[in-house]
């Protein structure tokens, strides 16, 4: 077996096609998997992404030169054959297929394996070798079905109306913020957005994603005027004074994270609803298992921990170091005890 990618300072190399798959650095071919700004960074000269993740992209990074492609939809760079398949990670979200001389290489980016009823669903792809992310690759981390998580949305949300409160959450402005928009109960009240959110919203809305009708708070907003709202902000809009302005609040945040007591304490938040755009434990197993590979390349997250645990289960394993963060919270990854 030969290396299809290569792991370079820069990023994911293809020396057969001359491009890089996510960079970190500058560099002059970019096929980008999605829009967070650890995936689809400044600089690059030329870029390659879904329809449906480029115009965040271009939101986020401006002028710069992309091309798109359709899901699925097969072009010859190079020596390299190139598609790009859904990741159920964000709206428009990928993984990068890389064919050279019959062998297949797959690099995943960020995925979950559920749908959420907002991404197009996870497919797993056919390879030899797979590039994961590990965001969540120890057993501790298992989701709970999301109708479960969003049900018990609507009766904090439903409770504090009752008591006079506003509801604050806290969640990613690309992929979570959109994700209880679009599925939690609207008659309970009206919905606020931290500007980062509304942004993204506004751009999401544009290219056909649907979305219910929000409210953009901004310093003319007299929040008062939506009591009982649900406030959805950006992790580091939470403890500041953008959200002490509503006053009676309770608050709660949206993440993977929230399946570690530890963190929720840290948070100081009222609730922690564990919910998140990466595959728990069994969902990074079973989307390996699925794409038939025998080599698999860990990026980030608890690449160690898993890379060993997949060793352990027969497949030729090994750590990657990239500059991937996963989903942090805005905060230092917590402690785990083994």
């Amino acid at each position: 077996m030969h290396m299809v990618l290569e792991f370079r300072p820069q990023g994911i190399y293809c020396p057969a096609g001359d491009f890089y798959i996510d960079p970190w650095k500058p560099v002059d071919r970019a096929l980008i998997t999605h829009g967070h700004a650890d995936h689809s960074r400044w600089g690059m000269k030329r870029y390659l992404a879904t329809e449906a993740a480029t115009p965040v992209i271009k939101h986020r990074l401006g002028d710069i030169k992309i091309e798109t492609t359709k899901y699925a939809e097969t072009r010859q760079i190079g020596g390299a054959k190139v598609s790009f398949h859904p990741a159920g990670h964000v709206p428009g979200s990928a993984q990068v297929r890389v064919e050279v001389d019959g062998e297949v290489w797959v690099a995943s980016g960020d995925y979950k394996t559920t749908d959420d009823g907002l991404s197009e669903p996870f497919e797993p792809v056919q390879c030899h070798a797979f590039i994961t992310e590990s965001t969540f690759g120890l057993p501790v981390f298992k989701w709970d079905a999301q109708d479960d998580v969003i049900a018990a949305i609507n009766a904090w949300w439903q409770a504090n109306k009752d008591a006079g409160k506003f509801s604050i959450i806290g969640a990613y402005a690309l992929g979570k913020a959109q994700r209880i928009l679009a599925n939690v109960d609207t008659s309970i009240g009206p919905i606020l957005t931290h500007g980062a959110i509304e942004n993204t919203n506004r751009v999401l809305r544009a290219q056909g994603v649907p979305l219910p009708d929000t409210v953009h708070v901004t310093a003319d907003t007299h929040v008062k005027d939506h009591a009982g709202a649900l406030v959805i902000a950006t992790p580091s809009a939470m403890n500041g004074p953008w959200a002490g302005k509503f006053g009676q609040a309770s608050t709660a945040f949206a993440s993977g994270w929230m399946a570690m007591r530890g963190v929720r304490r840290r948070r100081s938040a009222d609730r922690g609803f564990v919910m998140s755009d990466h595959a728990d434990w069994e969902g990074l197993n079973s989307a390996i298992k699925a794409t038939g590979a025998e080599r698999v390349f860990v990026t980030h997250g608890y690449t160690a921990q898993f890379s060993r645990w997949l060793s352990d289960q027969g497949y030729d394993a090994a750590v990657v170091e990239t500059e991937f963060e996963g989903e942090s919270l805005d905060q230092p990854e917590p402690e785990v005890v083994e």
